[in-house]
């Protein structure tokens, strides 16, 4: 593994996201909330130590993640999201199929170059929240943002090989 020495963080403006499996990434994104997990803390007292507590991990719950973009003819958020739901079918009785529901979701961040440094995968999300347009006002100069809000059983960050450039200090070898 080569030395890397960058002191620098990443930007969080440079990132794209895409479905697992396709190439091309999501036309538009600007704005993705933060990946959090959050472990519930188990307190237990031993009998024979009245004084304190232990305290062992529980659950692991995972927060939602909006992903948030410009309005455009691109309907791959509202594709998505009429999986879950459909007005033609719940209008006519008829049952929506669950089929597929359920996406991966890759979220890349790039550097200053362009060069992925940062991949995460987002397991088996699905759109618990859509807004198809944001309130409208004739006499605002606003762009229109669509939104989706996923659900998802967690995130992995997946190896990726530092640039040659890079100025992080590695101070686990």
């Amino acid at each position: 593994m080569p030395e890397v020495t960058r002191r620098d963080p990443f930007k969080n403006f440079r990132f794209k996201v895409k479905f697992s499996g396709e190439t091309a990434y999501i036309a538009g994104i600007s704005k993705v909330s933060g990946l959090k997990r959050t472990t519930e803390v188990i307190r237990h007292r031993d009998g024979g130590d009245p004084g304190t507590s232990r305290k062992l991990p529980g659950r692991t719950e995972y927060e939602a993640i909006t992903l948030e973009r410009g309005c455009t003819v691109d309907t791959a958020f509202e594709e998505w999201a009429n999986r879950i739901w459909s007005l033609r079918n719940s209008a006519g009785g008829l049952e929506t199929s669950l089929k597929d529901f359920r996406r991966d979701l890759i979220i890349d961040v790039f550097d200053e170059a362009g060069k992925q440094v940062l991949s995460y995968s987002v397991r088996e999300a699905w759109v618990s929240e859509y807004q198809g347009l944001p309130e409208l006002d004739a006499g605002s100069a606003g762009v229109a943002f669509e939104r989706i809000t996923v659900e998802h059983h967690g995130w992995v960050r997946e190896k990726t090989s530092p640039p040659e450039d890079s100025q992080f200090t590695d101070i686990a070898g």
